[in-house]
């Protein structure tokens, strides 16, 4: 499932229009995302959006914000500030693997 289809898939399920969503999301400056910002997102036409919306997003749908994160394509924020050794990247994603698969 892309990031997208979970997002139209969870505004659905609250029983929230796009308008709806999209007025409770915030921009920097205060300002809501549109409802076409919102609509090309569900359609993955654009890529997802920065960390400022995404927990915006992911408090509105009730969504872990890792999970969103992670259907994203991002990190979170406390493992992009650290510096980590290659082995130990190695090692995390393997375990990361093998725990998504149920090994």
């Amino acid at each position: 499932m892309t990031f997208g289809q979970f997002i139209l898939n969870q505004r659905k399920e609250f029983g929230l229009s796009q308008k709806d969503l999209a007025a409770r999301i915030k921009k920097e400056d205060g300002a809501p995302i549109s409802a076409q910002y919102l609509n090309d997102l569900e359609r993955d036409r654009r890529n997802p959006p920065s960390d400022f919306l995404l927990k915006q997003l992911a408090r509105e749908l009730k969504i872990p914000l890792d999970y969103i994160q992670f259907l994203a394509g991002q990190f979170p924020e406390d493992l992009r500030e650290g510096s980590y050794q290659p082995e130990t990247v190695e090692k995390a994603f393997l375990a990361f693997r093998k725990a998504l698969k149920g090994e």
